[in-house]
């Protein structure tokens, strides 16, 4: 089957079909080999990406700027330091703007809805970095890393996700497991779950792709067998009600008993980063302190651990932001 996405938006991975999926997985995996082995080709020396940034992310913008720039491309940061503020100018003219000076748009921010107008309004290629609802550039690194540090094929695998399940990180991975019939457990407190629709909706997905999505609250069960264990950060930028986050998350933080109890000698530990791991951080102690825990998403020992695979994770966004930009705008 011939793929074709040139031109195309990646706001969420519900843009794409299983299919699609696995053609980027394969791009990705051939792109970072060719860099490692000094013969990647620059296929975009002609084209020029704007990266709209209205939240603070080192992993999301590094990763743009390398993947741009490694295939020859231009890449102009905008953003609150080089003057750009959605109080003077609308998101949709923004976004018309913005298209008729360059080929794609990357967008880091906050609205999946601001997301979606850039795509509708500038008439060329949208990539979602981040926003608070999706994150699809990170799925699509978490799947080339499940891949490379795993002899099972995607289709085989459990991976327990600990923590916030509403995150943009836990539902990204829920569509993605849901596409690629990966069995997926979601372990959260009850009023950190998904919405019923989205669990209805990437359940019944699962299903026809013979895959399971499991949403759950009891650490045990949602763990047993899991290959990897993955985690994200408790804290996004403008969360409030700490204590309360906290409180509920606690019991769902990654401990070495936690990956013992997986009762499977392989199981990997994945995280998305930024994460709350360093006892020597004056930040985590404080709240460490405050709220009466000695680990928060997943402690030190864990995350230093031969069994973690954080960094790799971490690596892989940058190719895979690179088969977007590839896949969307060369030839």
């Amino acid at each position: 089957m011939s793929i074709d996405l040139r031109g195309r938006s990646v706001l969420t991975l519900d843009d794409l079909t299983a299919e699609e999926i696995h053609y980027l997985l394969r791009l990705v995996a051939d792109l970072k080999e060719k860099k490692r082995a000094g013969t990647e080709v620059k296929q975009l020396s002609t084209r020029n990406v704007a990266l709209l940034c209205e939240r603070d992310s080192i992993h999301a913008h590094a990763a743009f700027e390398v993947a741009a720039h490694d295939q020859g491309a231009n890449v102009t940061l905008i953003g609150p330091s080089t003057g750009h503020t959605r109080y003077r100018e609308s998101v949709r003219d923004t976004a018309r703007f913005l298209g008729r000076l360059y080929d794609a748009i990357g967008y880091i921010g906050h609205s999946q809805a601001t997301a979606e107008e850039l795509a509708k309004w500038s008439c060329v290629p949208v990539y979602n970095g981040m926003t608070d609802e999706s994150h699809p550039t990170q799925a699509l690194a978490d799947l080339v890393t499940m891949q490379q540090c795993s002899d099972k094929p995607l289709d085989e695998m459990i991976v327990a996700f600990l923590g916030d399940g509403r995150s943009n990180v836990a539902r990204s991975l829920a569509v993605a497991a849901s596409r690629l019939g990966i069995d997926l457990r979601i372990v959260s407190p009850q009023n950190f779950w998904p919405e019923i629709p989205f669990v209805e909706r990437v359940t019944s997905t699962a299903r026809d792709n013979g895959g399971q999505i499991t949403v759950l609250e009891h650490v045990g069960t949602g763990i047993l067998g899991a290959d990897f264990i993955y985690t994200a950060p408790w804290f996004a930028e403008g969360d409030v009600r700490w204590a309360e986050r906290v409180r509920h998350l606690a019991p769902f933080a990654v401990r070495e008993n936690v990956m013992e109890a997986t009762y499977n000698p392989h199981t990997k530990l994945m995280h998305s980063l930024p994460a709350w791991h360093w006892r020597e951080d004056e930040v985590r102690a404080r709240i460490a302190k405050r709220f009466g825990v000695e680990c928060m998403e997943v402690c030190d020992g864990v995350f230093e651990s031969k069994s973690s695979i954080v960094f790799d994770q971490a690596e892989n966004r940058m190719p895979a932001i690179k088969a977007l930009l590839v896949a969307t705008l060369a030839g």
